[in-house]
């Protein structure tokens, strides 16, 4: 029988594989660990998205405990990020993980300060942006 694992995030985080590239610096010189325990601002991919922000149902509140809870589905508040984009983040909010031996973060919404999204334009009218 065949299987197949998949990481699912959860609520308003986000899944991140750092960026190695901030282990040097420009002119390729190696930074020692105390240098980077220093930086408050880590950036990397962003691989996977988490559904977003839980909405609660206010009249489910109103209900009382005995009665028969209907099985709507949960709804949620989408997250700015997208999967794809380049994310600049507090580093002491972040959680490491290591799934199939690769290394990741994972990040709640709000740790994040800074976005880069790349757009592919496709004519003349879009490359004012």
């Amino acid at each position: 029988m065949k299987t197949k694992r998949e990481l699912i995030i959860v609520g308003d985080r986000v899944l991140i594989e750092p960026d190695e590239k901030m282990d040097k610096t420009t002119s390729g010189l190696f930074l020692p660990p105390t240098v980077k325990e220093k930086d408050k601002i880590m950036s990397g991919r962003i691989i996977k998205v988490g559904p977003g922000y839980p909405v609660n149902d206010p009249s489910a509140i109103l209900e009382e405990p005995w009665k028969q809870k209907t099985t709507e589905p949960l709804r949620y508040i989408p997250l700015q990020a997208q999967e794809g984009d380049y994310a600049f983040f507090l580093k002491d909010a972040a959680l490491e993980i290591e799934f199939e031996d690769k290394k990741y973060l994972i990040v709640p919404h709000s740790a994040l300060v800074a976005l880069i999204r790349t757009r592919i334009l496709e004519d003349e009218d879009d490359r004012r942006f």
